[in-house]
């Protein structure tokens, strides 16, 4: 990230690109359509994707704030969902919650994320980066900074898995916010798989393991 960028001026850059993918006709058109994702249709991702504002959001408004703040890898590392099972509860709610939502249809969807975009440009840039924030129900907390980072995660990824449910071109993110995903991604896939399969699948396709999916 350079001088000027700043984790939040980052996000705030990807956050923009999802009311123009979610409303995208090839979206609304396949709003009770089965996703890439199993599990979810195109309208319960969408929601889920735009969730990456509302839940931010929330967190922003909310003071409850546990005394423990760790760093991103010791989140993974402790988070329920990763590696879980697609029947797994947590899995199963973040689901459910999604298609709840979609049930009001992509123009509901569509003028929320459009408000809260426009107010996380109006409130974040006032926050501090070292602000701490709890996510859920985690009885930890993340630095606004590593927070934003794990959004920027979620909405590259997602905007991806919607795009290619209905079969449009992947949003183009600045390269500095998928530099700084890659990061991420490669810092996890080394803790979930080590370091070696990680050097074999970047450079050594003939010896490399079948896969290093950081989740």
């Amino acid at each position: 990230m350079s001088e000027k960028t700043t984790m939040i001026d980052m996000y705030l850059e990807v956050a923009a690109t999802l009311p123009p993918l979610i409303e995208d006709p090839a979206v609304v058109a396949a709003w009770e359509s089965p996703s890439a994702l199993e599990g979810f249709t195109v309208g319960g991702l969408a929601e889920h994707l735009t969730g990456q504002m509302f839940s931010l959001a929330a967190m922003l408004a909310s003071s409850d704030t546990p005394p423990d703040v760790i760093g991103l890898l010791d989140h993974y590392g402790r988070v329920s969902w990763l590696g879980a099972d697609l029947d797994e509860e947590t899995n199963v709610a973040i689901r459910e919650r999604g298609e709840e939502q979609a049930a009001e249809g992509p123009a509901s969807l569509i003028t929320r994320a459009r408000a809260q975009l426009a107010d996380l440009r109006a409130t974040l840039p006032a926050e501090s980066g070292d602000r701490p924030l709890r996510l859920g129900a985690y009885p930890w907390a993340l630095r606004l900074d590593d927070m934003l980072l794990t959004r920027l995660m979620e909405i590259a990824v997602h905007s991806d898995d919607l795009a290619v449910s209905v079969g449009i071109e992947t949003p183009p993110l600045p390269p500095e916010a998928i530099e700084t995903v890659a990061d991420l991604l490669t810092r996890l896939a080394i803790h979930r798989h080590g370091p070696t399969a990680v050097l074999r699948a970047l450079s050594r396709s003939e010896r490399a393991p079948t896969t290093i999916s950081a989740f």
